[in-house]
């Protein structure tokens, strides 16, 4: 075949064919046929890749502040739900949109505001005012640089442009907010009857007809599947850390000397006028122009005034350029150091150029002095900051090893449970929807049913469970998803099949009631029991009424207005297979003389900030709708 081949590519025409190919591989480079790409994406938005890290990063975020928040509306576990799993990707598509969106109508966060929202951190404020050294010394703690974490805050602020931009131009009318009231307010008059739960005259369940409910319903008569894990864990708690030394101490305070201090601050006003990026000679002279115009017309008296007429800093010209109490180290080096050689009371006499940013007049309006406190007078204090420090850097360090020890050794915890002088542990059995202990973290479960763990049975990579608490696993046992037998199961399936039975009778009861009182019937000798009544029942306040059962008041107030005199009349079921036939009577607008000026323009801002927010969600909407975002649900 090879000598046949041979003998027909001679002569030109292969000589253009061989041509083209050698051209065809020079174009596209060869090493695509020796390269191939593995896209490890979550989502991919335009040329914009979501990571499986930053979708991973996310989710623990969403952990933490649920764990830290006892009125979250979600569990922990509910983020394993497919449902949940979308909205936060969602939400992560929406901030990459809104971020192109910024690009492409030339909107940025000032380094002004980057740093306003920085300094108003109460996380890392000491003594009621921030401090650099505590800001530093947090965000090393969380292996975040300050460069790293501004870009974090940059880009936070960046989402909210175009949201805050849709608030500012809602509008709400009083009619909007009257009609809420009105709503909020209505009373309504009703009368229910609970009907009893009907008795069964033939109680029969047929062999094929349990049989039958079996095999329809398997999933809900199936034993679940099952994992058992051996497991080694690291906790920051138990770890020994010793007394510092007076050496160490006296380092410590050396080297985090602010944190003890009331730092050197200023409290300082600006006015800021732009220099545009790549601005030409013309532009950058006008600029500088203008500067020097207002810094020769400002006064403590008037500085204010210039100040929300000229500035264009957006985040201070509202409060005549205020920011506040600033230390050294927080502005960008030129704004700090024109800001520190200043004394109070002075106004810049020429204007500070600051990179990235224009030209600032600036205002000192108050100082403070240093003042540290003494090595005796806070020495308790060092020792328990040291001790914390100490005790993260030993339990990183640790974890650190743990992770190491069981990658080098994949196919057991042996090894690494000998080096670590750590005991290996075991759980009890539990399923994919988690367990008791440890198994109650979705992301210990998660890491049990990993293929990783339950298939290719290596040890899993490092889990944090909390905070200070990383944990190794390996699989112990395996038990597969399997059906119960039926002998076990029969006397559950023939009460259930029973009780559906039941149900079926009770609804057919209430709504022959309803169709019959529609009629004209008279509720109380058809039904034959007890007609309950209950009136000005309010719609805000149902959750406090005691002697109404809920699913009752909910369905009342879902009803349509009576007409012409005849009430409104529904079938609704309060539960254990009973249902009950309520009727609304009379309904009564909310009185709008009972809502003060404060409830009212408190409703207007709540009302503007729904509909901003669904403006937001629509306009996000739309930019799907435009771009190209591929989702990878298999990496979520």
């Amino acid at each position: 075949m090879l000598q046949a081949l041979r003998n027909k590519i001679h002569g030109w025409p292969a000589a253009i064919v061989l041509g083209v190919s050698v051209f065809a591989v020079a174009f596209f480079g060869i090493e695509s046929y020796f390269v191939s790409r593995v896209d490890t994406y979550v989502a991919k938005v335009g040329d914009h890749e979501i990571s499986q890290q930053d979708w991973q990063n996310r989710m623990n975020e969403l952990r933490q502040q649920i764990a830290q928040n006892p009125n979250a509306p979600f569990t922990v576990a509910d983020l394993e739900k497919p449902e949940l799993k979308q909205q936060v990707l969602d939400g992560m598509i929406g901030k990459v949109l809104l971020d192109k969106a910024n690009t492409d109508l030339g909107l940025q966060v000032s380094d002004a505001s980057v740093r306003e929202t920085i300094g108003s951190d109460p996380g890392f404020a000491v003594n009621g005012q921030f401090s650099a050294d505590a800001y530093k010394a947090i965000l090393s703690m969380q292996g975040m640089s300050p460069a790293m974490y501004e870009a974090k805050v940059r880009a936070d602020l960046g989402n909210q442009i175009i949201p805050q931009a849709i608030y500012a131009t809602t509008l709400v009318s009083d009619a909007d907010v009257d009609g809420f009231f009105r709503l909020q307010l209505q009373q309504r008059n009703l009368r229910y009857v609970e009907l009893p739960r009907p008795s069964l005259t033939d109680a029969t369940v047929a062999d094929g007809d349990i049989d039958a409910f079996y095999k329809s319903h398997i999933a809900d008569y199936t034993t679940p599947e099952q994992v058992s894990v051996q497991y080694l864990e690291v906790r920051q708690a138990d770890l020994k850390i010793g007394e510092p030394t007076d050496a160490q101490l006296h380092e410590f305070y050396d080297k985090f000397k602010q944190r003890y201090a009331q730092p050197e601050q200023r409290q300082v006003s600006h006015i800021l006028i732009d220099v545009p990026k790549n601005a030409t000679p013309d532009q950058q002279k006008a600029a500088l122009e203008k500067a020097k115009k207002i810094a020769a017309e400002a006064t403590p008296e008037n500085f204010a005034k210039l100040a929300a007429e000229n500035s264009e800093d957006l985040g201070s010209k509202r409060s005549g350029g205020d920011l506040g109490w600033l230390e050294k180290g927080v502005a960008n080096a030129a704004f700090d150091t024109a800001l520190f050689s200043m004394k109070k009371g002075e106004i810049t006499k020429e204007p500070v150029l600051s990179p990235e940013e224009g030209y600032h007049i600036i205002w000192v309006r108050d100082a403070r002095e240093g003042d540290a406190k003494p090595f005796a007078e806070v020495r308790s204090q060092l020792a328990a900051d040291w001790a914390k420090g100490e005790g993260e850097r030993l339990y990183n360090e640790r974890a650190g090893q743990l992770a190491d020890l069981a990658e080098r050794n994949p196919g057991s915890l042996d090894a690494a449970a000998k080096e670590l002088g750590v005991e290996i542990r075991t759980t009890p059995m539990f399923g994919r929807q988690g367990g008791e202990g440890l198994a109650a973290d979705p992301k210990f479960v998660a890491a049990a049913f990993a293929d990783d763990v339950l298939n290719q049975g290596n040890n899993s990579s490092l889990v944090q469970v909390g905070k200070g608490d990383a944990i190794v696993m390996h699989l112990g046992k395996h038990a597969a998803a399997a059906p119960k037998n039926l002998a076990d199961v029969r006397d559950v399936i023939r009460q259930r099949i029973l009780d559906e039975r039941v149900d079926a009778m009770a609804k057919k009861q209430a709504d022959e009631l309803v169709a019959q009182v529609a009629k004209g019937g008279d509720i109380a000798a058809l039904a034959k029991v007890p007609v309950r009544t209950a009136a000005d029942l309010e719609r805000s306040k149902l959750s406090t009424v005691k002697d109404v059962p809920q699913p009752i008041l909910q369905q009342a107030f879902t009803l349509p207005h009576p007409v012409d005199g005849k009430p409104s009349w529904s079938v609704v079921q309060t539960g254990n297979g009973t249902y009950a036939v309520v009727a609304v009577d009379k309904v009564t607008d909310g009185d709008l003389t009972k809502v003060t000026k404060a409830e009212h323009d408190g409703l207007r801002g709540q009302i503007a900030e729904a509909m901003a927010k669904a403006a937001t969600i629509e306009y996000i909407d739309a930019l799907k709708a435009r771009g190209e975002i591929k989702i990878a649900q298999d990496r979520m």
